[in-house]
Parts: C-alpha cells; sequence; structure tokens
C-alpha cells in the first residue's frame, strides 16, 4: 500500500473513531479548507516511500449486524473494509460503589417497587424534570441473569415510559431474540432515566451530560444490586461513561473486551443507533452488525447458553 493510502486509511480510521465517540463535528481552520479544496494528486505507487501509520490498528471488518438479526440472505459476502485484528482492551477506571442492601429475595418485589416509585417522582434535574413526558425506570425480569444498560432515553422512550422502544430499541429486541431469549426475560434500563432536553431545538436526541448521569446513576447501581445479573452488556460509549464514571470512553477500542463491574463481567458493544447508522456506509452495516453479534455471542458462552452452528455464523 503507498504512503498516501496509508495515510488516508488512517485518517478514515481517526474519524470513524470520533464519529463513534459522539464528536459530531471537526474544527478546521480556513488555510486548511482552503488546501484542501484544491486538487491533489496522489502520490504514485513506485515513488512512494511505506511508512508506519501511527493510527489505531483496525477493528475486525465487522459483517452484518445483529441488526435484523435474522441471518443475511444467501448473496455472497462483501469483501471486509479493513483487516481483521484481534480487539484492544482498554482499561477504565474503578466503577462508582454500589449501594449496600440486605434484602431477601422475598422482599425483592417490595425493593423493585419501592425504588421504583423514588425514580418516578425525582425531581433532582430541574431542567429535564420540566421537559420530560416519562421517567423511563426500566423493563424486564427482576431476576433476569442478562442486562442491557443504554445511555438515556430518546423521544420515542419519553413518550411512552419504556427503555428502547423506537428504531434502535426494535433493533435491540431482534438482538436479543436471536440469542434465544425474548425482552421479558432479560433486564433493560439506562443510566438517565430521563430524556436529556433540546433547547432550542423541537426534535433529535442530545447526549446525557455527565453530571446529569451522575445525579441519576444511584437509581441504576440500586437496580443493579436487587436485580443481580450475572453479565451486563454496555451499550455504547456513552453508557460505559456513566456505568463507570469516565469520560471520553472510545467504544471502537473497547468494545468486544470484557469488563468487571464489581464483580459482574460487562461487555460493552456499539448501541443498536450506532449500527442503524452505520447502515448507510459503503458495506450497509455489514461490518458493525458482525462485531456486534461476535460480542453477544461472548455474552452467550458467558452465560453458558446453548450457541447453535447457525447462530455462529450469522452474519460471517
Amino acid at each position: 500500500m503507498s504512503a498516501y493510502a496509508q495515510l488516508l486509511d488512517a485518517a478514515i480510521r481517526d474519524l470513524e473513531e470520533r464519529k463513534a465517540a459522539g464528536e459530531r463535528f471537526v474544527a478546521v481552520a480556513p488555510a486548511t479548507l482552503g488546501a484542501l479544496a484544491a486538487p491533489l494528486s496522489a502520490p504514485t505507487p513506485t515513488r512512494a516511500k511505506p511508512v508506519e501509520s501511527s493510527a489505531p490498528a483496525a477493528r475486525p471488518a465487522p459483517a452484518p449486524r445483529a441488526g435484523g438479526l435474522q441471518p443475511p440472505s444467501a448473496t455472497p459476502a462483501r469483501a471486509p473494509l479493513f483487516p481483521a485484528v484481534q480487539p484492544t482492551r482498554t482499561s477504565v477506571a474503578a466503577p462508582p460503589p454500589l449501594p449496600a442492601l440486605n434484602i431477601s429475595a422475598a422482599g425483592k418485589p417490595a425493593a423493585f417497587a419501592a425504588l421504583r416509585e423514588r425514580a418516578l417522582a425525582c425531581t433532582k434535574c430541574p431542567h429535564l424534570v420540566t421537559t420530560r413526558k416519562s421517567v423511563v425506570f426500566g423493563v424486564g425480569d427482576p431476576n433476569a441473569q442478562l442486562m442491557f444498560v443504554g445511555e438515556a432515553p430518546g423521544a420515542d422512550e419519553d413518550q411512552q415510559g419504556e427503555p428502547f422502544v423506537g428504531r434502535a430499541g426494535q433493533l435491540l429486541t431482534r438482538i436479543i431474540q436471536a440469542t434465544g431469549l425474548t425482552r421479558d426475560k432479560v433486564y433493560i434500563a439506562n443510566v438517565l432515566k430521563c430524556r436529556p432536553d433540546t433547547p432550542g431545538q423541537s426534535y433529535g436526541n442530545r447526549k446525557p451530560r455527565a453530571d446529569e448521569m451522575a445525579t441519576c446513576l444511584p437509581y441504576l447501581l440500586e437496580q443493579i444490586q436487587l436485580i443481580q445479573p450475572r453479565v451486563i452488556v454496555a451499550l455504547g460509549g456513552t453508557a460505559v461513561e456513566g456505568l463507570f464514571g469516565q469520560t471520553e470512553v472510545r467504544i471502537t477500542r473497547l468494545r468486544g473486551s470484557w469488563m468487571s463491574f464489581h464483580g459482574t463481567p460487562v461487555m460493552p458493544t456499539f448501541h443498536p443507533s450506532y449500527v442503524l447508522r452505520a447502515e448507510d456506509g459503503p458495506d450497509k452495516g455489514r461490518a458493525t452488525k458482525r462485531q456486534v453479534w461476535e460480542d453477544m455471542l461472548q455474552v452467550m458462552e458467558r452465560l453458558q447458553m446453548p450457541i447453535s452452528e447457525k447462530q455462529r455464523g450469522f452474519f460471517k
């Protein structure tokens, strides 16, 4: 590969990581814009000297998403965009402490109901109280072995009072079903229970702020303490940030590697909305879908769930 092609590849990977981390804009100086507007000719391969790219190693060329999570049709698989490599582990500081609870199995339903009532009545974030339609507490089995944690409700969730019910939620449901489970057999919650307000705009969502997630985190921590899941799936970098009290987490580097939340295994993976956006890419999201599905295969193995050869081959 020529030096020009290597540098271009590195730039593309860096921009993809920034996008996955939630960045929407990149500052560019006027002089740089002028230079970019001028016609450029790529160096010829015969004269270019190979260089080492300092960009992070490319992730495995993911295949179709666990989105629709039905196996793809018989059309031949497209070639991966980048060479496959093993995911690297990113260190994250210790998570915040869990609340001390001493509740028997018999008292668990009452404790869960009381927690829900406290959350529904919460007014700790006045700017969110004035704009929310619902407090989106969570949904599923309070005794679930598998728990999914997202970042915050969107417009559909705020309207219906249930997490992950929009397009991204429908995709999450299909991912769950592809493992052999159903939504009522897992538990789904968000770090932030109220939809982030969007002053000055009538549509769209925004990323929850660190202070908002920190304020709401005690409700999630108590949910985790009561549910006692065997595995937690963190959906997106913002969910990891809120769960572990971190900032600037790059999910593209973190996904696929196990983390630990007070002894509970945590699998970070892409948020379903990111998978939906990937469908606009040149491979129609095939690579991203396979990455998410590989993460879910690890979750199934950790839970000692049966995995068929058909399941292992989804989106390959």
